[in-house]
């Protein structure tokens, strides 16, 4: 599933690609991509102009003019290309924008796991009961000890909570818990107050990392556009066989189902 580097990668490139074009007409494929009325979203958006694409958490939004919003969400493969109308697209193509320069905005989803949905446009802070974004000012100390006290869970599974950060995934949460050397078994209420420190540096650092790098490609998610992530080649423990500060033995187990990545010996159990 792309997390918030891969969907960060994905708006920067979407605008750049298509900020200012008119969407002049829309083809829903498969019509259970988009949340509620699907007439009355066909009608709110043909004839409205890209005039920005913001990001919150995993959702793209596209803010449109006339005070007109709806977000995209990819889920586990949904991807967009933007392509010239006469070129030809497979059965994985579920909505297609047409642009007024000629080009579509398709979106294609093996899965059909994505959806779209009309927002209210302007103010995203509590979007769909998301945390704050890792880069927010109020993902603070304060914040993450009240949110995680009392917290019996793995810390692996309160990273993957929305709630508590916006945009962290499963790839992620791995590298994290390595970089703070914290075992992902460890009780989220156990944390001591440098750990919670070292939690807030280390997910500001990596996510501003693989942003840099484009996101990470991998088997389960390829990014279209033409932009390849190379964060993959950063990965210490996720996918891994020997630790890299160790040498010893990367360790696959399952925290609430999860697949999860550690180091037995560098990341300790609290």
């Amino acid at each position: 599933m792309p997390e918030l580097p891969e969907v960060e990668t994905v708006r920067r490139t979407l605008l750049n690609l298509i900020q200012g074009r008119k969407i002049v007409d829309i083809k829903v494929l498969y019509p259970n991509i988009i949340n509620g009325d699907r007439e009355v979203f066909l009608k709110s958006v043909v004839e409205k102009k890209i005039e920005d694409i913001k990001r919150r958490g995993k959702y793209l939004i596209f803010e449109l003019d006339e005070d007109t919003a709806f977000y995209s969400h990819l889920r586990m493969e949904g991807k967009y290309y933007v392509q010239k109308k006469d070129e030809p697209f497979d059965k994985h193509t579920h909505v297609i924008f047409s642009l007024d320069d000629g080009r579509e905005l398709r979106y294609h989803d093996t899965r059909k796991f994505g959806r779209m949905e009309l927002v209210k446009r302007g103010d995203y802070k509590d979007f769909r009961g998301l945390g704050p974004e890792p880069f927010d000012p109020e993902f603070d100390l304060t914040y993450c000890k009240g949110y995680l006290s009392g917290k019996r869970l793995p810390i692996k599974a309160v990273l993957l909570e929305q709630s508590f950060v916006a945009g962290i995934g499963n790839i992620y949460a791995d590298e994290i818990l390595f970089k703070t050397g914290i075992d992902p078994r460890t009780q989220a209420s156990k944390l001591l107050d440098e750990d919670i420190e070292k939690l807030i540096i280390y997910t500001k650092k990596i996510l501003n990392k693989a942003i840099d790098e484009g996101g990470t490609t991998i088997r389960s998610y390829t990014s279209s556009l033409g932009v390849t992530g190379r964060f993959q080649n950063e990965l210490a423990v996720h996918t891994q066989k020997v630790c890299p500060l160790c040498g010893g033995e990367i360790k696959k187990i399952k925290v609430q189902g999860r697949g999860t990545y550690f180091c037995p010996v560098c990341q300790k159990l609290r």
